[in-house]
């Protein structure tokens, strides 16, 4: 699998340290426009925009802090159903957004890497960005351009 983290491309984890790696595709995800024609779609029963908030959130805690049974039992329950969606969505930069999603959901709850290589069932413990990431909410606004309450 090819990734694009902003102009560089990744085939290899070797490339970036997998600490390194989740904040950059978490820049790359925060900056990326959620496909407009998946708005409000649902896909084998799946809502994709809650899909998207549920990982966003635990990706943006992970990234602050160490992350919590809790949320990690989210994410392997948002990587179940990611495996299941992923193959029915069939354009390009929706196919993009959610393999981007699938791998920070895997790196966030410590089970993954770009190249499928072995993956432990250990999270890590990650630093804190320089800034503090958005809110689940905040993420989930600025991709979606939908209001919540």
């Amino acid at each position: 699998m090819t990734w694009f983290v902003g102009a560089a491309m990744i085939t290899d984890i070797s490339e970036l340290e997998r600490n390194d790696l989740l904040p950059q595709l978490w820049g790359v995800h925060m900056k990326a426009e959620f496909p407009a024609h998946l708005r409000g779609r649902e896909v084998e029963g799946e809502d994709l925009v809650l899909l998207d908030a549920d990982v966003a959130g635990c990706v943006s805690s992970c990234l602050s802090s160490v992350l919590d049974e809790r949320r990690r039992r989210t994410l392997l329950k948002c990587i179940e159903v990611l495996e299941k969606v992923l193959p029915s969505i069939s354009d390009e930069d929706g196919t993009r957004y959610y393999e981007r999603l699938h791998e920070m959901a895997r790196l966030a709850a410590g089970l993954g890497d770009i190249d499928g290589g072995q993956h432990d069932d250990e999270p890590t413990a990650r630093e804190a960005p320089p800034s503090a990431p958005p809110t689940r909410v905040q993420a989930l606004r600025r991709r979606t351009g939908q209001r919540l309450r």
